[in-house]
């Protein structure tokens, strides 16, 4: 054992023996443990953490729509139908900063739009 897990369990052990654990919440209580069966072994930590920290399902497949809307936007020739696919664009980014807003964490990828807009303007 190396010094670091000697010390940790030591901390631990004198932790329970002075009750701090006693306070917690949910104690006494059985654990609510997830299914992940479903989840490929070498990816559950990775969803664990995307869970965690509030990324859905919701916001991924928004995303990806975003960029394939884009990317339709970007080879598109017919005007009226950029325009369709525009406003489906922001359709998509409104409800996308819904999901984010709901969570907590404030969005500024209208910001980021303008900035990728600009940097590709002076590309040309």
């Amino acid at each position: 054992m190396d010094m670091f897990h000697i010390v940790s369990e030591d901390r631990i052990k004198k932790a329970y023996r002075d009750g701090d654990f006693d306070n917690l919440k949910g104690f006494g209580k059985p654990l609510e443990l997830e299914d992940l069966s479903s989840i490929p072994e070498e990816l559950r930590m990775v969803y664990k953490i995307l869970k965690n920290s509030g990324y859905t399902e919701e916001e991924h497949h928004l995303r990806k729509e975003m960029l394939t809307i884009d990317e339709l936007i970007k080879n598109c020739a017919d005007s009226s139908e950029k325009e369709k696919l525009v406003r489906k664009l922001n359709e998509k980014l409104l409800r996308y900063n819904q999901v984010i807003s709901k969570r907590g964490t404030k969005t500024n990828s209208a910001l980021f739009k303008n900035y990728e807009l600009k940097i590709q303007n002076k590309l040309k």
